[in-house]
């Protein structure tokens, strides 16, 4: 099998001709989706609560069906991607978004019909997820898999603060509808850019591929269990966080709307900060060691917004928190990757991701429900102590000794 070498910060270095071009094309599709991605993140709201006059309610309801389908059909998606190519899947996927967005944004005008269009948005991203992951390795060679991922990373985090941004910008001069048409424009460009890369994929295993297959890789590997386990639980917290900082920001600290993004704007700048020192940080404490301080950091970080007075302290426990996943989301991911077998890389990917996902929908309404009743400030305290509970069992784990 072909595999790109010579990758390295910025994905490539001198001398190495064309080797590198696939990955590099694969990095631009990726930013090009990402970027949309998030402008429609802040154009759906405008469009249930201008347009469509819908309530704060139908925006949570819109929410949990973009990210049902991760918990509803990510193990079978794992089998589909080990059962099939998973280039033309990328493909599918980003044209088949293209055309839903469109169709959403010109034709759709109730919040049910919306929710249905966003679930099928979202089952067709949960394809896209699984299978990019499961692309990467076979596009670079297991030593350059860290650089890849951080870079990936990065461009992330950098459409987290530039997308918001840009959307509210797009929104106020076309309005939601057509905003999301752009978005829709930047899958299509993704799906021909994924079209136009060449990989040596090998034919799909003849072997029978099934879901308990894959459970038992992840939850039963030495090092993937306590690491899958514990993000299972940390995703709990991060979601009741994520549920409860709008509504803190707004109104306990009385935060201006634009203020309020521009600490969204300052967690995507830590998240690319991250992301730049990761593989520099793991090349001197190893994968393990990165990981759980990077997680025995994130509560100081919850914990210093449970605390602030106003905005400037909100933006940098934003800014520490997302430095904290753009260190160490890279190497896990990494990890995972490497120790997995080819023919397993859809399920394993699938199994983590989808529960990962899944766990918002518990987290996310926990999170609103102890917010109404104990206050925004003693739930974040709350949720620092879990980060602290999760921390502690991730390091007492053989995951340290990665």
């Amino acid at each position: 099998m072909n595999r790109t070498r010579g990758v390295v910060s910025g994905f490539r270095r001198p001398g190495d001709g064309n080797h590198s071009r696939p990955l590099l094309r694969f990095w631009a599709a990726a930013t090009v989706s990402e970027l949309g991605t998030h402008v429609t993140t802040l154009a759906i709201p405008t469009l249930v609560l201008l347009t469509l006059h819908g309530s704060n309610t139908d925006v949570g309801v819109l929410s949990a069906a973009r990210w049902l389908p991760y918990l509803l059909f990510g193990l079978i998606m794992g089998v589909l991607v080990d059962r099939c190519r998973r280039l033309p899947i990328l493909v599918t996927a980003d044209i088949g978004r293209a055309v839903l967005l469109t169709l959403t944004a010109l034709f759709v005008r109730d919040v049910p019909t919306l929710a249905v269009m966003l679930a099928l948005m979202g089952l067709l991203s949960l394809g896209h997820d699984v299978a990019s992951q499961s692309l990467l390795p076979r596009l670079v060679t297991t030593d350059r898999l860290p650089t890849a991922n951080a870079r990936l990373a990065q461009t992330g985090s950098a459409a987290a603060a530039t997308g918001p941004l840009v959307g509210s910008a797009l929104v106020k001069a076309l309005g939601a509808p057509l905003s999301m048409v752009l978005d829709a424009v930047s899958y299509l460009v993704s799906g021909l850019l994924l079209a136009t890369l060449r990989v040596s994929e090998p034919p799909p295993s003849r072997e029978r591929s099934t879901v308990s297959e894959g459970l038992r890789w992840v939850y039963r590997h030495p090092t993937l269990a306590p690491l899958a386990v514990n993000t299972h639980v940390w995703m709990i917290f991060s979601a009741a966080v994520g549920a409860v900082y709008p509504g803190y920001a707004l109104t306990v600290l009385g935060m201006s709307v634009p203020q309020l993004g521009f600490t969204y704007a300052c967690a995507g700048v830590g998240g690319v900060l991250g992301g730049a020192v990761s593989t520099w940080a793991v090349r001197r404490l190893a994968v393990g060691r990165l990981c759980v301080l990077s997680w025995f950091v994130v509560p100081v970080a919850i914990a210093g917004m449970a605390v602030v007075a106003d905005w400037r302290g909100a933006a940098a426990a934003q800014f520490l928190f997302w430095v904290c996943i753009g260190v160490e989301s890279p190497p896990a991911v990494t990890h995972r990757q490497s120790v997995t077998p080819d023919r397993l890389q859809g399920r394993t990917n699938a199994t983590i991701r989808s529960l990962n996902w899944g766990m918002v929908t518990v987290g996310a309404p926990l999170g609103g429900l102890l917010a109404d009743n104990v206050g925004p400030r003693t739930t974040l305290s709350v949720a620092a102590a879990g980060f602290v509970v999760v921390a502690v069992s991730l390091a007492r784990s053989r995951f340290r000794l990665v």
